[in-house]
């Protein structure tokens, strides 16, 4: 895809598919959509597979893959002159890749991040963390922060895994965090207690 090779990309892009598709590996669903982004002909098509590998990443709890993602989302937000769209997923891969010591990663991405913009990982938010997610995303940061598995979660909130580890991908950036032990650093006091029949409803 790099070097142009769009047609040959994209026939081993539909080889994977079908292997991936049989698949029990955890890694390949989010490598699939990953690579399903990458030969997309539509922006918007391209974008949506992004998220979609995201939210497969972050349901298998896998970091690295998910820092991948975001910083190839990133740089294709870039490529389509939506710099300040690209700063959020580039900030995520800094994070992620900081937070897994990948130091030569963490530099790619920061030179995005600059290209689009930015200056460094985003600052935390200084507001109740009340007031930075959703009643929902404050549920499954609470519970996850409790130790609680991706499934867990999902029993508890009437959610599916896949469901849950999406919150968690869109709430870490949110808090200034970029992994799942960091959530017990967090101050959720101020979150009420979890009442999940009240959710469902």
């Amino acid at each position: 895809m790099r070097t142009g090779r769009m047609d040959l990309a994209r026939n081993v892009a539909a080889e994977f598919a079908e292997w991936a598709e049989h698949s029990t590996l955890p890694w390949a669903r989010a490598h699939h959509f990953r690579c399903l982004a990458l030969v997309a002909e539509d922006d918007e098509e391209a974008h949506r597979f992004f998220a979609l590998a995201g939210e497969a990443a972050a349901c298998d709890n896998r970091p690295f893959e998910l820092a991948r993602i975001a910083l190839l989302r990133g740089e294709a937000l870039r490529r389509d002159r939506r710099r300040a769209e690209a700063r959020t997923p580039l900030r995520l891969a800094v994070e992620l890749f900081d937070g897994q010591g990948a130091r030569r990663w963490a530099e790619i991405a920061r030179s995005q991040l600059r290209g689009a913009g930015g200056l460094g990982a985003a600052p935390r938010d200084d507001r109740a963390v009340s007031a930075v997610l959703t009643p929902q995303e404050l549920q499954v940061a609470k519970l996850a922060a409790g130790g609680l598995s991706n499934k867990e979660i999902g029993a508890l909130l009437f959610l599916s895994p896949r469901t849950v580890g999406y919150h968690l991908y869109k709430l870490f950036p949110k808090l200034g965090i970029s992994t799942r032990s960091q959530l017990r650093s967090v101050d959720l006091d101020d979150v009420t207690d979890v009442d999940p029949d009240a959710e469902a409803l």
